[in-house]
């Protein structure tokens, strides 16, 4: 396990950043890496502000242990190749690269492992090649860990001028590697994908009885907390890494990390924020400091995740479903968890195929998916893809 950087914590994130609505590595943002050695130094942008006063967390029973045996990787459906080649045609470059085009047209970790992801469901060979090929070359720039720089600028002099990572990214990128190993026989993406998965349980880390995931390397721990990003728990791809890079932690993250789920949601409908504050010392919980304490546009790839691992928690399904229940004139983009204030816009396409995955499904109905087509961004197009994968291969249904 890698040494524990102490850097301040930010107290507000930067006005650039609130305009956007959503980013998911936000801390990373205020942090660049110095140094090979993982010196850091906050950014500029980076203001003050007083922490609000928080709701509690309810308490939540004790979660049972999970297997964590690898499953078959799941092909996609001859519809959802369709989508796939959707999202090719629309986000994807010929050299390999997913392009963000609502923020920016960047890329990002993030995007690469959805692609990579996707192209291997798709059973895509060629496609799953460029876009590896491009994720090595451009974004593979810590010799000390080989995990992934968090982000691409393409008009900058320097495109990746921040080699701070995004371990949800890092997670997508070996989790596709290691099913694109065994779908096409490929022991040298076997190789890579136990090389990054080792590299990741250096993120882990002890707050209190919980054994927690760093969200990246730097700038996420401080002497008294850490803040996790619990949309960065990708259960489904546990079991394929804990199968190359064998250790006890893999089990302890999906343990640990669902009941962190179930625990750490607030507000009128309980819902998990996108950024959660977790005690370095006692565990305790409470939306993180430095963004706005929502529900919105990181925290709705929890539900996601948790369906497509199949994972059943009933009072986070029962939570979601009353949020989407309730009568409104549209679905909000998020929800304020300290004021219950809702956004002022409706959600996106790729919320909504999550939303169908968890209502549909309790309805005991195949998800009524949107189209990448019904999409006008990127991360909302591969919400859609990622919810197509997860109602295919999440059992039980939530």
């Amino acid at each position: 396990m890698s040494d524990i950087i102490h850097v301040a914590q930010p107290a507000a994130i930067p006005a650039g950043l609130a305009q956007l609505g959503r980013r998911r590595f936000l801390a990373g943002m205020g942090v660049t890496t110095a140094t090979l050695a993982g010196a850091v130094a906050l950014g500029p942008d980076w203001g003050s502000g007083a922490p609000q006063r928080l709701p509690a967390a309810p308490v939540m029973p004790a979660v049972r242990p999970i297997s964590l045996a690898p499953r078959a990787p799941v092909l996609y459906g001859p519809a959802d190749r369709v989508e796939w080649q959707a999202f090719a045609r629309a986000y994807v470059t010929p050299e390999g690269r997913v392009i963000d085009t609502g923020n920016g047209n960047v890329s990002h970790s993030e995007g690469q492992g959805w692609g990579l992801m996707a192209a291997q469901a798709a059973d895509d060979q060629e496609g799953f090649a460029s876009i590896l090929a491009w994720t090595t070359q451009n974004l593979q720039k810590r010799p000390y860990d080989r995990l992934h720089a968090w982000r691409y600028r393409p008009a900058d002099a320097t495109p990746v001028a921040d080699l701070n990572n995004a371990t949800d990214g890092d997670l997508f990128i070996a989790g596709a590697l290691a099913r694109a190993a065994v779908r096409w026989n490929r022991p040298d993406y076997a190789a890579q994908a136990g090389r990054l998965a080792a590299a990741i349980l250096g993120l882990v880390r002890q707050a209190g009885a919980r054994t927690v995931l760093l969200p990246g390397a730097a700038g996420f721990e401080t002497a008294d907390a850490y803040s996790i990003n619990p949309s960065y728990y990708t259960f489904a791809l546990f079991p394929d890494l804990a199968a190359l890079a064998p250790s006890p932690a893999w089990d302890l993250l999906r343990l640990d990390g669902l009941a962190l789920i179930l625990q750490g949601r607030f507000g009128r409908w309980s819902l998990p924020p996108d950024w959660l504050r977790v005690g370095r010392n006692d565990g305790a919980l409470s939306p993180a400091p430095g963004w706005p304490p929502r529900f919105s546009f990181d925290a709705i790839r929890v539900p996601l995740h948790l369906a497509w691992a199949g994972l059943p928690p009933g009072p986070f399904r029962e939570s979601f479903n009353r949020y989407w229940a309730a009568p409104r004139r549209m679905s909000p983009a998020w929800v304020d968890l300290v004021s219950d204030e809702v956004a002022p816009y409706p959600a996106s396409a790729g919320i909504s195929a999550v939303a169908a995955l968890l209502t549909d499904a309790a309805a005991g109905k195949m998800p009524s998916n949107p189209t990448v087509r019904s999409t006008n961004d990127y991360y909302s197009a591969g919400l859609v893809l990622l919810s197509r994968l997860a109602a295919q291969e999440g059992r039980p249904a939530m």
